[in-house]
């Protein structure tokens, strides 16, 4: 499994060249980042260059569709998803990912036709450019109850949603935080294949009843209540070789520095593979 870096827990990430730098120096292989962005700035050549000299890969970007709200708004993010596409296909990124909310203001069947729709037609984009996209089921209980109507928060409800989609390259973005919050073990991970799974976050949850846990208020790995090394382990039984990206959720940015942040979550990583016995 390659260990990676987001933004989120970093603190104050002056930009995507600074994501990697941190990276690089603190023994990470990928980060998450916005291909199309680092294009821009840099030019896909330079861009891969620079990823090579420091030794990294970019683990996923972000879906740049708003696929959850009215159709002018998902057209208007459907035209820029080819350029987007293009960029990560020439930086070597092979994952796009996007999270599900478990609850909607929507009348629950006819979003899910319409968002059904509409992801399969995100599929086929990414696919023609040799991407995968993975959706992230949500498990915080807070959630489930923050707009109308429920929707969707479990690992098998997702993968049913996957199978109706119908497309190939569609999998799941697996978090240690909705694994948590759903009440699952490392049993319900050996149910699954690794090529189910398009990526992976890792984080950790504060010693709270877990009906109580914030979606927004996550800890580094290893230093809350979430097993990390059965975590860990179980994907690694299955064979899953992909990006395992830290993604710490806070209620405000953190006021350490991001090189001091980087070096906790090294620290972090360290502790929870040696756990797991993966290091």
């Amino acid at each position: 499994m390659l260990q990676g870096l987001t933004r989120a827990g970093l603190g104050e990430i002056a930009n995507d060249e600074q994501l990697m730098e941190l990276a690089s120096q603190y023994h990470f292989q990928s980060v998450d980042l916005e291909a199309k962005e680092l294009v821009d700035r840099l030019g896909a050549e330079t861009a891969v260059e620079r990823l090579l000299e420091l030794n990294l890969t970019i683990g996923a970007i972000g879906l740049p569709v708003e696929w959850r709200a009215d159709e002018h708004t998902f057209l208007k993010g459907i035209s820029q998803l080819p350029a987007a596409a293009a960029a990560a296909s020439a930086l070597g990124c092979t994952r796009c990912c996007t999270y599900v909310l478990p609850s909607t203001d929507y009348p629950a069947a006819h979003f899910m036709a319409v968002a059904t729709k509409r992801l399969r037609i995100c599929a086929n984009i990414l696919g023609a450019y040799g991407i995968r996209l993975g959706l992230e089921f949500v498990g915080p209980h807070h959630l489930r109850t923050q707009w109308k109507n429920p929707f969707i928060w479990t690992v098998d409800e997702t993968l049913d949603w996957i199978d109706t989609i119908h497309e190939p390259n569609v999998g799941l973005l697996f978090d240690s935080y909705h694994w948590y919050t759903n009440g699952l073990n490392e049993s319900d991970i050996l149910r699954l294949r690794a090529d189910q799974i398009v990526h992976v976050h890792i984080n950790d949850a504060k010693d709270v009843p877990v009906e109580d846990v914030l979606d927004n208020d996550r800890v580094y790995p290893g230093e809350g209540v979430i097993d990390l090394a059965a975590f860990l382990r179980g994907l690694h039984q299955i064979g899953y070789n992909g990006p395992v990206a830290q993604e710490i959720l806070t209620p405000s940015i953190p006021t350490d520095s991001p090189d001091q942040l980087a070096a906790r979550s090294r620290q972090a990583f360290d502790k929870v593979f040696q756990a797991a016995g993966l290091l």
